[in-house]
């Protein structure tokens, strides 16, 4: 990811800043502010947090108003997307049909944002 960012600055060099869609509740969003400059070790540029106080309620709650697209493993379940083998859909969406049958309901449902990463092996 960082010789990504740097291979985009060199070509893009009037770049000073980089919206992120990290949030209070992902990993490392506790310490972050709204505006940011990176860390040490990753180009220079102002990180610009502007969901970060938002709850995963209201993440959903803009993406379905605005009708915005969004990967369609969310309808299947999954609520954090991370690697291919890591990623699973969440057991707190989980339901039982009559027949035994195991589907999962729509990301967007899940109420509780505590739960949102009950799919990912950490």
């Amino acid at each position: 990811m960082r010789e990504a960012f740097a291979d985009y600055l060199v070509h893009n060099d009037r770049v000073e800043a980089i919206f992120v869609g990290t949030r209070r509740t992902d990993p490392h969003g506790g310490r972050l502010g709204s505006f940011q400059r990176t860390d040490g070790g990753w180009p220079g540029f102002m990180r610009v947090h502007p969901v970060i106080e938002w709850r995963y309620g209201e993440v959903w709650a803009f993406l379905k108003h605005l009708d915005i697209p969004y990967c369609e493993l969310y309808d299947q379940g999954y609520t954090s997307l991370g690697g291919t083998t890591d990623t699973h859909p969440n057991p707190a969406l989980k339901v039982v049909g009559s027949a035994g049958e195991l589907s999962h309901r729509p990301a967007y449902e899940l109420e509780d944002d505590d739960l949102e990463r009950l799919g990912r092996d950490w």
